[in-house]
């Protein structure tokens, strides 16, 4: 009897919902393994100017060499070998996405990072060239996580959800916003080893909950109600629905302004979005002087709030597209420009204000704001390309370039601020940030569009485009009775 009422409330649970917070939970988890090295570098690599230089419950490991030099040039190169690789992987993710599913390439990307992450204290025994081959490992795979997730938005999430089930990626904030204070409290109480056999069982637990749920398309799925197939079966591209294969036109892809566009104007939101990751912290550090407490909050919270405003942001922007106040590029290029008009002014402001609290303020908005992508640029990959593995090319091809900023972002900062606690340093930075912002955005506002490209499948983009109407017309009509 309890097995049959369990049954018929996972039955009242729609099948979307559920894939949707394994899309949150799984970028929440991705972001934690990957940003758990941040905090245990401080025991794993002990420098000798360091106020932190004492053994964590006796845990410390020196992994440097003999010198400050040696010991920084160490740790710049385990946290950028995560980077390289991932930005190397992102084309690959497009192609296996298009041979295996996003399960198969979902699941076990996730898997491969977890176990790199479980074998992380055993790595730093050895040497640190190990731990540098985990993280390059864990590099790659994370970044097959990104095109596989999108590429099966288009047979799940009609038209008209897609800028909220976008809001799912946002899950990373999240991930960000608990990694700074649980990371801390790990290290201090039980030694840095368990941070990583944290994050990595996370990461375990996690794929146990993505093979027994997820599902390649809709109608894999064994406990999806009729209703809920017939309706997104209904709100999908016919080209989805009849699972076309049509071979992934990557010569197209690569001369096309769109993709370009969306591209360029990511790199510019991404090098402003590093900025506040991985200086944030420093800048809170030496120019604010806060402590260590204090700082890990300070530094987490903007990224939990984040997640909330880009579920406002994603729900807004679906309005405006369900009921055409804006056409679609419209509201892309709006919420781009949100993205990162607003952020790069401000973060060109933090440099000259003085007041501690309106900067913190300050701060806070630019962080949140930037999440408006997600309702702008980065749903619009799904937008010119909804064809399955060609949504997961297309970004293949995006993220390989904009993703570079991951890096390129803070190596500018390291470069420019040689005195960590000079703020005239530091708005030097700043003021890069705020011109890469916005002069990227142009880019995308003159070259970015809505319209399905005409390489994304065999019919014609003007089909897709009457295609895409009709789609919003009928959610109207369900509207419109459902009011009645």
């Amino acid at each position: 009897m309890d097995y049959i009422t369990a049954l018929k409330i996972t039955d009242k649970i729609p099948a979307r919902l559920v894939l949707y917070f394994l899309s949150w939970s799984g970028f929440l988890v991705s972001f934690m393994m990957r940003n758990d090295m941040n905090f245990a570098l401080v025991a794993m690599i002990p420098n000798s100017n360091s106020s932190h230089n004492h053994a964590y419950n006796g845990s410390q490991k020196n992994l440097g060499g003999d010198t400050d030099e040696h010991t920084s040039l160490v740790k710049s190169v385990i946290i950028s070998s995560f980077y390289w690789c991932y930005v190397l992987s992102q084309v690959t993710g497009g192609v296996a996405t298009e041979m295996f599913g996003t399960k198969c390439v979902f699941g076990w990307s996730q898997l491969a990072t977890a176990v790199c992450s479980i074998l992380m204290p055993m790595a730093a025994d050895l040497n640190y060239v190990a731990v540098i081959i985990l993280r390059s490992i864990q590099g790659f795979a994370s970044g097959l996580t990104w095109p596989a997730m999108y590429a099966i938005v288009g047979y799940w999430i009609p038209l008209t959800e897609r800028s909220r089930f976008m809001s799912s990626f946002q899950g990373f904030s999240i991930g960000i916003g608990l990694t700074y204070p649980l990371c801390g409290f790990i290290l201090s109480e039980f030694g840095w080893p368990y941070i990583f056999y944290t994050t990595g069982s996370f990461g375990l637990g996690w794929c146990l909950l993505w093979y027994f749920l997820a599902f390649n398309t809709p109608r894999e799925h064994p406990r999806i109600t009729k209703e809920e197939l017939n309706f997104i079966e209904l709100n999908v591209s016919n080209d989805i629905e009849k699972k076309i294969k049509v071979k992934v036109p990557w010569l197209q892809i690569f001369s096309s302004l769109p993709a370009w566009a969306i591209a360029v104007t990511t790199f510019g939101r991404i090098f402003v979005h590093y900025i506040f990751i991985v200086n944030g912290p420093t800048f809170m550090g030496n120019v604010l002087k806060f402590n260590f407490e204090t700082n890990g909050f300070l530094s987490g919270m903007p990224f939990i709030c984040s997640y909330i405003s880009s579920v406002l942001f994603c729900y807004v922007a679906d309005k405006c597209i369900l009921h055409k106040i804006l056409s679609l590029t419209n509201v892309r290029k709006l919420f781009t420009a949100l993205s990162q008009i607003i952020p790069g002014l401000l973060i060109y402001c933090i440099g000259y204000i003085d007041n501690i609290h309106i900067l913190l303020s300050v701060w806070f908005i630019a962080v949140i704001f930037i999440t408006a992508s997600y309702a702008g640029a980065m749903a619009n990959i799904i937008d010119i390309a909804p064809n399955f593995g060609h949504s997961a090319a297309v970004l293949a091809f995006c993220q390989t370039i904009h993703m570079s900023a991951s890096f390129i972002s803070p190596l500018t900062a390291g470069y420019l601020v040689t005195q960590e606690d000079s703020i005239d340093q530091w708005r030097i930075v700043f003021e890069v940030a705020a011109i890469i912002s916005v002069l990227t955005y142009i880019v995308y506002q003159v070259f970015g569009t809505a319209e399905i490209q005409q390489w994304n499948q065999n019919i014609s983009a003007n089909n897709e485009a009457l295609e895409e109407n009709q789609i919003l017309s009928k959610s109207n009509e369900n509207l419109k009775k459902n009011k009645m």
